[in-house]
């Protein structure tokens, strides 16, 4: 009989979560909900420690625990509630977990990203940000602890899938790779008016259902800015060898060009659904719930080259991956206080790219040793501090 994976989910109440408990619950065989974990949504949180009975359940604050236990009450008896960031860490790397889905949000999910590598599991990475933000140290973290690394992003997803298993025959066989875009709500949109946006127009993506803020990245394509950085590290390119075109349609995920110009590309629905079952089960392939694709329904599968003008951020992707190190750190946190200003009406929408483009210059020389966590944590909390103060004159 096969033993079932036990999962630890990072992040079980956002997107990626609930798509990720949606592909279990069609394979009870296959896989055991072990331990989960949300930020804020402690009462969707209660709801699936109901569901899914997990041995640990991991909350941000001792008042989010408190609250837990009330909401659970004798069901509680099962699910041991665990608070703070040092939980998080210990409940990816705990010995009894083989798969961690890493779907965090933001750099608070690098630390138990880094934990999880460590200790040599298999890890679905969800989370942008263990790259962008730590990509070397992450990477050797990887290596260095025996990890299995499956990205999720249907992008990284896409081209993982295309190549061969055997990593060292990458460099003999990419040329470059395509990263596909939708473009997002403002495709079309005249880039004068954007001054103007609400944080819901922003998050009303044409094709996609995600979290707010990386609804907004898609928006401003940072999400794809990001994407660049990940796949320099995942897949171990020169930032030349990465490129983008924008695909409304959502159909073509991304795409391996050959040395001998051959293109592989990986199709499918837009369902996140994909990726995660995927990642779960390979190097099988299981049912993921998602719905079919219909080639008779296609009417055109169109790609255009992303207008500079339009999304400004995605030159600042290229310009930290040939910087010194930690410039890509602090991209990322500017950009989570922009997109957090923007979203709470503090900023308009054109400030998140003025804010993340400010504190890269006015940080370019010190950023410092990134040998360590402590060290991408320090150099976020000053990147972060320096994004508010753009924030603030930006407001004022």
């Amino acid at each position: 009989m096969q033993t079932r994976q036990r999962l630890c989910i990072l992040g079980a109440t956002g997107s990626v979560g609930m798509n990720t408990l949606e592909v279990v619950a069609l394979h009870p065989e296959r896989f055991e909900v072990f331990a989960l974990s949300a930020r804020r949504r402690i009462d969707d949180l209660a709801a699936l420690c109901e569901r899914w009975q997990p041995r640990l359940a991991v909350v941000e604050t001792a008042a989010q625990a408190k609250q837990l236990r009330e909401r659970l009450g004798q069901s509680a008896l099962r699910t041991e509630v665990l608070h703070g960031a040092a939980a998080l860490v210990d409940v990816a790397a705990h010995p009894e977990v083989d798969t961690v889905m890493a779907a965090i949000v933001g750099a608070a999910g690098l630390a138990p990203c880094l934990a999880a590598a460590r200790a040599g599991k298999r890890l679905l990475l969800a989370n942008k940000e263990a790259l962008v933000v730590g990509g070397e140290l992450f990477m050797r973290s990887v290596r260095d602890g025996g990890a299995t690394l499956l990205p999720i992003d249907s992008e990284h997803s896409a081209i993982f899938q295309c190549l061969p298993a055997e990593r060292a025959s990458w460099p003999q066989r990419i040329d470059h790779i395509v990263l596909t875009a939708s473009g997002g709500p403002f495709l079309e949109r005249d880039p004068t008016s954007l001054q103007h946006v609400t944080p819901d127009e922003a998050c009303a993506h044409p094709n996609w259902v995600m979290g707010r803020k990386i609804s907004v990245d898609s928006a401003t394509m940072m999400n794809k800015a990001l994407e660049v950085i990940e796949a320099r590290w995942l897949f171990a390119l020169q930032p030349e060898q990465i490129r983008i075109v924008i695909h409304p349609q959502s159909i073509v995920h991304s795409m391996v060009v050959c040395r001998d110009q051959s293109v592989l590309a990986q199709m499918g629905t837009p369902d996140m659904k994909v990726p995660i079952a995927c990642g779960l089960a390979w190097p099988e392939r299981i049912d993921s719930g998602a719905s079919r694709l219909d080639f008779a329904a296609l009417r055109a599968l169109t790609f255009e080259a992303p207008d500079a003008r339009r999304f400004p951020g995605l030159a600042l992707a290229y310009d930290c991956l040939r910087a010194a190190p930690g410039a890509t750190n602090v991209l990322n946190a500017a950009n989570e206080v922009a997109v957090g200003a923007f979203l709470d009406r503090a900023v308009p929408f054109p400030a998140i790219h003025a804010v993340n483009a400010a504190t890269l210059e006015q940080m370019a020389g010190d950023f410092g040793a990134q040998d360590t966590l402590e060290d991408l944590l320090a150099l976020d909390e000053r990147a972060r501090a320096l994004a508010r103060r753009h924030v603030r004159r930006l407001a004022a």
